[in-house]
This record gives structure tokens, C-alpha cells and sequence, in this order.
């Protein structure tokens, strides 16, 4: 394992450890409002100074994008971090959420970990190196039609005024599909595609550290990923397909009719 990963492991570790701890409390846990169906909790905030703790100790002339802190400009390196993916879940009760973390050197996405602490299940992949689940190689499916496909989406909450595009491809694809699941964490949604649990994913509207670990994970398990276009902006755009290969571009196609 490359070190820079093995770091990673081991921040998004810490992470994990913090939201299990509130997890358990989570009747006396304060949260507040950011925006429209935007949480932040001090479990948010606490997991990441766990996370950026261990990785500003080891790497401390990285820059750093973070959910919760926003950005610190460094060197080549930055680091890319949501500390709690998917926190109205977590608010709620609701077992799906996790820890993700990337670094990116000059733009291009080096190594990414998504880490669902609840399930220990640690998703990591280094550019170039294939991706793994708790150390096993990791392959997306290989459904070779849309028919039988599995597909996960998110609901835009936040941005309503992407809402009438979505609705649109989500209309298009239910009757093309076997179904579709919104679990309500992204970096989780793109590593089950990793991992041949989900077929598919698409959203709009999403931040870079939702994605960036996820993308990664797809890309080095086998899968493709792009914005609606079909180009590599969705970083930038928020805007994203992910499939495996077989399925993606006559996916890509569906959600680009949208019209978003």
C-alpha cells in the first residue's frame, strides 16, 4: 500500500471512531442548519479535525479541501475530505454514511478511501493500482444491459432548481431498469458501483469531496465515470454518471436528455 494511502486508512480510521462514539448518543448529539436539508453536527466537525489531524501531521505542506473547514491552500498536494458523508442519515439514525477522503496531486485524483464504520468496510484505491474492499480486489459488475442494471441516484434537496431535470432522467430510466435506490450518501452510493453492488449511479449537484474518492474507487475497479456530457468535469460541475462499461453510455445518453 502506497504511504500516502496508508495515511489516508488511517485518518479516515480516526474519523469512523469519532461518528461511532456520537452514534451512540445520538439523543444528546447538537446539530444546526447550513442551508435547505444541509446538517452539520459536532460529530461532523469532530471527525474531521480526527481526519485532518492525522493527516496534517504527516503531510503538513498539503493543501486541504474539507466540507466543514473549506480550503487551505499548499503544495501540489491536496487533500480532499468529507468527514461525514451522508449526516442527515446519520442524524436519523439511518445506517448508511461514511468517511471519505482523496488526495489529489495538480488536479488528477491520486488515492481515495471511503470507509463505512458502521460495516468496517474499508474501500480504497491508489491511480493505477485497482481498488480493494477490506484488502480483496474490487471489480465493478458486469451486467452488459440497462434492463437487469441495479442503478443508485440523490435526490437534488438542496438545489430545487435542478430538481425538474432529475425528475426527468429518473422518469426515463425506472421503466428501463431493474430499480433504483437512493441510500442518501454519495461516496457510499460510488463505492457500491465499485464493488458490483450497484450497477450505476447518477446526481447533480453534488461537492468535489463527495466524489472524488468514489470516482477513483469506479475508475480503478473498471467502471466509467463522467459528467453528463461524457467529459471529465464533474468535479468541477457536480453533475455525474457512473457505470460499468457495458451500461454507461446508453445511461450517459438517458440522464443527458434530462436537459439539465
Amino acid at each position: 500500500m502506497h504511504p500516502m494511502l496508508h495515511t489516508a486508512v488511517r485518518s479516515v480510521r480516526e474519523g469512523g471512531r469519532v461518528i461511532l462514539m456520537y452514534f451512540s448518543q445520538l439523543d444528546r448529539l447538537e446539530y444546526s442548519s447550513k442551508g435547505r436539508n444541509d446538517f452539520v453536527s459536532q460529530a461532523d466537525i469532530e471527525a474531521e479535525r480526527a481526519v485532518l489531524d492525522v493527516l496534517t501531521h504527516a503531510y503538513p505542506e498539503h493543501g486541504v479541501l474539507a466540507e466543514e473547514s473549506g480550503l487551505q491552500e499548499g503544495s501540489e498536494y491536496t487533500w480532499v475530505i468529507d468527514p461525514l458523508d451522508g449526516t442527515t442519515n446519520f442524524l436519523h439514525g439511518f445506517p448508511m454514511f461514511a468517511v471519505s477522503v482523496a488526495a489529489m496531486r495538480n488536479g488528477i485524483i491520486e488515492h481515495g478511501v471511503v470507509y463505512d464504520p458502521l460495516r468496517d468496510e474499508m474501500f480504497t484505491a491508489s491511480r493505477g493500482e485497482g481498488a480493494q474492499l477490506n484488502g480483496k480486489r474490487l471489480r465493478v459488475s458486469s451486467t452488459r444491459q440497462l434492463t437487469p442494471a441495479l442503478l443508485g441516484t440523490g435526490f437534488p434537496s438542496r438545489d430545487l432548481s435542478i430538481m425538474e431535470p432529475w425528475m426527468r432522467s429518473f422518469q426515463s430510466l425506472v421503466p428501463k431498469t431493474a430499480g433504483i435506490r437512493r441510500a442518501g450518501a454519495a461516496a457510499l452510493d460510488l463505492a457500491y458501483v465499485a464493488a458490483g453492488r450497484l450497477d450505476g449511479f447518477w446526481e447533480f449537484g453534488l461537492k468535489p469531496w463527495d466524489v472524488a474518492a468514489g470516482a477513483l474507487l469506479i475508475r480503478e475497479a473498471g467502471g466509467l465515470i463522467s459528467d453528463v456530457s461524457g467529459e471529465q468535469g464533474f468535479i468541477e460541475s457536480g453533475n455525474l454518471v457512473a457505470a460499468t462499461p457495458h451500461i454507461f453510455e446508453d445511461f450517459r445518453k438517458i440522464v443527458a436528455r434530462s436537459g439539465l
